[in-house]
């Protein structure tokens, strides 16, 4: 498999875990939607808790077809000599179950190289979990992709999830029963020593009341913490969740990033824009859930969690009642575990910081495909 491709060379630096929270930064101001650029994480705090980066396993390779279709090769990718890995996040002193390294390691990546997490349905809504490479045609940027590095249906990926509540005054009277379907679906979702979830408050300000762990019992903690009061500053709770939470984990597999957004829809106080957080979540490859916390009916704020829901590749809910709530959140458990994944190279690939679209089809009309919308590709 020949094509042209961007090496990125990085080191990282790992520290041993602390067990102490540190402050968030404030959220700057982003810049426009249309010409953002990748943005540098943070600087770390003093002492930051990472596990040690290691090479991932090579995966199977596959060829595509000239009309971008998957065609699986004869020929299984050798066998990487890396170890097993464990989710590489950073959780407090007290939920780490390994010892940290503090040694240096250089990691490369090809940074032309596109992974995406998708979900199949048929007419009647169900998830399609048994199709093969060979039922599929990937398109970057309109065109067939060059080649296609791995496929493979994924049922068991380790999640990443950030679980964002609204917290201000116009969700008051619905923010007890919210709490408790929100609690139910941690308990449900997150895995001990596989998944990892947060949970942030947002009204005019944020709060993180649970950083990452795997403990459903802080997680609920978390939840019951949030007090209802305030404006809505929702755009800047999902711009901060993205860059300076799920972006910045230290992955060596892949994982299912997500966040399942609790609230109208109704932004009044946010510095950034939507469409602003929208890309600063597909860059992060964060998938978004939003369930609207409006019951009297269809308002405009439903369309802007659509879009947002759309854009990443998620769906938008609407109960009509308190208890779908808890419904909704039993659809999302079940989808983030019926997934699949393809890695590709683009045919015509140019680091120039522009958005690319992405679109998988099946063949025939039978299902349909939920994806991200694309991505932007990183500036030279």
């Amino acid at each position: 498999m020949k094509g042209v491709g961007f090496i990125l060379v990085f080191a990282v630096w790992m520290a041993p875990a602390v067990g102490q929270n540190t402050p968030e930064a404030d959220l700057p101001s982003a810049p426009s939607a249309t010409r953002m650029k990748p943005q540098a994480p943070p600087a770390p705090p003093p002492a930051p808790s990472k596990e040690e980066a290691a090479p991932a396993a090579a995966p199977a390779t596959t060829n595509t077809q000239a009309d971008g279709s998957i065609e699986p090769d004869a020929e299984e990718a050798a066998e990487s000599s890396a170890e097993p890995a464990t989710p590489g996040a950073q959780p407090a002193a007290s939920d780490a179950e390994s010892a940290r390294d503090t040694s240096v390691t250089t990691i490369i990546k090809r940074v032309d190289e596109v992974n995406v997490v998708f979900t199949v349905m048929d007419k009647r809504g169900r998830f399609v979990k048994n199709l093969k490479a060979e039922n599929f045609t990937v398109l970057d940027d309109r065109k067939p992709v060059q080649s296609v590095v791995n496929f493979r249906a994924e049922t068991d990926l380790p999640l990443r999830v950030g679980l964002l509540v609204d917290a201000s005054a116009s969700i008051r009277d619905r923010f007890r029963f919210e709490q408790e379907a929100a609690v139910e679906f941690l308990n449900q979702t997150v895995r001990y020593k596989k998944d990892l979830a947060f949970v942030l408050g947002f009204d005019s300000e944020r709060e993180v009341t649970q950083d990452f762990t795997d403990n459903t019992e802080k997680l609920s903690r978390g939840v019951r913490m949030l007090r209802p009061g305030g404006g809505t500053a929702m755009y800047d709770a999902m711009y901060y969740s993205c860059r300076d939470k799920l972006m910045n984990l230290d992955e060596r597999f892949a994982v299912r990033r997500a966040i399942i957004l609790l609230s109208d829809g109704e932004d009044n106080q946010s510095r950034v824009t939507r469409e602003e957080a929208i890309a600063m979540c597909q860059r992060a490859e964060v998938v978004i859930y939003t369930i609207s916390t409006n019951i009297t009916g269809r308002t405009p704020w439903d369309r802007v969690l659509e879009r947002i829901a759309e854009a990443s590749g998620g769906r938008a809910f609407f109960p009509f009642k308190l208890d779908d709530v808890a419904n909704a959140l039993q659809e999302i458990q079940e989808e983030l575990r019926s997934q699949y994944a393809v890695a590709y190279r683009p045919a015509d690939f140019v680091a120039d910081g522009r958005f690319r679209e992405i679109e998988i089809k099946t063949r025939g009309k039978k299902y349909n495909v939920r994806a991200r919308k694309g991505y932007y590709a990183p500036s030279k």
